[in-house]
């Protein structure tokens, strides 16, 4: 009988696979805890409703739902966002603000499986919650940043394109456009890039036709790149509300640059993100070169902690995906080679050898050391040929005659140094070799 597979869109983690996610995880939780970033999870099942109140038609076909064994309507989480502005919102009167908080997490979606996309992924997600201004954003995207950089990632690998929906809202506001319309502009010019003209054809469906000044207006606004370009086209236009918010982009640009990462930040209005509850900056993470999709996406949705029942509070946040990150770095040649080693391996003797060798490789992983020792009892040539295959630094021989000394030989296995050690401090005499010389 044949083994059952795998489902599609699903991976396995072998130890090696594994070494390269746990390098991942590590990177980036080091990097939101220096941010001052607090760690959180929440439930892999929730319910159905919980997607179905805020993300549209789009997440709702992607999900993995059914109803379970009690009758309720549940959903495999496609996303973190709904689940951690309920968490928020539960206790948002308890928190001290602004309210940082990441998670690493595995996420499902039953969606074309496509280069950097499965139907289950893992991404990093950052929020901040209570903070309106600006800073926030300054504060993400610096996050962001980080962890590109510290994987060796520059301005020359990656770029953050940096859209505003709220600007886009109050421009089209300013050509008659209707709050529905709106909403159906906005879907549109998010396949715009993709798609072209075609891209209006479900807006022209429930609207009607474009005339043809609001689509060169909407095209204008699309093809801006750079702050002195959206300048110009605000400034031409004369509505303050517009010029009150040219004003907020000017404090996160600064800010950027104050951070040292505006160099990986440029302004282009031709993002909107297609989640219909962001409502002011978004933003998205590219490679260079074009070979793969986005790495990273975020913005600010201000209304969605309310709209679960919480009370009102700002809120911005940005992810990660692994999948496409990863192939990123192996693109770049940046993954490092996962070396899974022992730091000791213990040569045996014979029966009364292994009950001292096993005390010490027992206090040697008590104190944090990888120790190996082989677990059936065989000749002294096959146990240094496993120590060799093992990738360990050291050798502890435990010998018949240095037992009965109360020693340990201690050897180098790269030089071939060694020397007797007292057996009450061979744990001592292995962490002074490996973290001293």
């Amino acid at each position: 009988m044949a083994l059952p597979k795998t489902l599609p869109g699903f991976r396995e983690f072998y130890p090696e696979a594994m070494a390269v996610r746990r390098f991942l995880f590590n990177v980036w939780r080091e990097s939101a805890l220096a941010f001052g970033f607090q760690e959180y999870d929440g439930p892999v099942l929730e319910p159905l409703e919980l997607y179905t109140r805020k993300s549209g038609d789009e997440i709702e076909a992607q999900l993995f739902s059914f109803t379970d064994k009690g009758g309720r309507e549940v959903a495999l989480r496609p996303e973190m966002t709904p689940t951690v502005c309920r968490l928020v919102g539960a206790k948002a009167n308890a928190l001290k603000r602004p309210i940082k908080w990441f998670s690493i997490a595995e996420f499902y979606r039953y969606e074309r499986m496509q280069k950097g996309r499965g139907r289950s992924f893992f991404q990093f997600n950052a929020d901040i919650f209570g903070e309106a201004g600006p800073e926030a954003e300054v504060e993400l995207i610096a996050l962001l940043v980080q962890c590109l950089r510290r994987f060796g990632l520059s301005e020359a690998d990656v770029y953050i394109r940096l859209s505003d929906r709220d600007l886009w809202l109050l421009y089209l506001e300013e050509y008659g456009f209707s709050p529905e319309e709106t909403a159906d502009v906005l879907s549109a010019v998010d396949k715009l890039e993709k798609l072209g003209d075609a891209a209006f054809r479900g807006y022209e469906e429930k609207h009607g036709a474009l005339a043809p000044e609001k689509r060169e207006a909407i095209q204008a606004l699309f093809g801006v790149r750079g702050f002195e370009a959206l300048a110009a086209l605000v400034q031409s236009l004369g509505n303050e509300r517009l010029q009150a918010r040219l004003a907020q982009w000017r404090q996160l640009l600064d800010g950027l640059e104050a951070m040292g990462v505006g160099s990986f930040v440029e302004v282009d209005l031709g993002v909107v993100r297609g989640l219909s509850y962001y409502t002011g900056f978004v933003f998205e993470a590219f490679d260079r070169k074009g070979d793969l999709r986005a790495i990273a996406g975020g913005g600010r949705y201000n209304d969605l902690v309310r709209r679960y029942g919480g009370p009102d509070l700002p809120a911005v946040g940005f992810a990660i995906g692994d999948m496409t990150f990863q192939l990123l770095l192996e693109a770049r040649g940046l993954l490092p080679t996962m070396v899974q080693a022992a730091d000791v391996y213990a040569i045996i003797g014979g029966p009364a050898e292994r009950q001292k060798a096993l005390r010490v490789v027992a206090d040697l992983r008590m104190a944090g050391v990888r120790a190996e020792y082989p677990l059936r009892q065989v000749g002294f040539g096959k146990q240094f040929k496993l120590a060799d295959q093992s990738g360990a630094r050291l050798a502890l021989i435990f010998g018949e005659d240095e037992v009965q000394r109360g020693v340990v030989k201690l050897r180098d296995l790269r030089s071939g140094e060694e020397e007797d050690v007292e057996l009450a401090r061979a744990v001592a005499a292995v962490r002074e070799r490996l973290h001293g010389g």
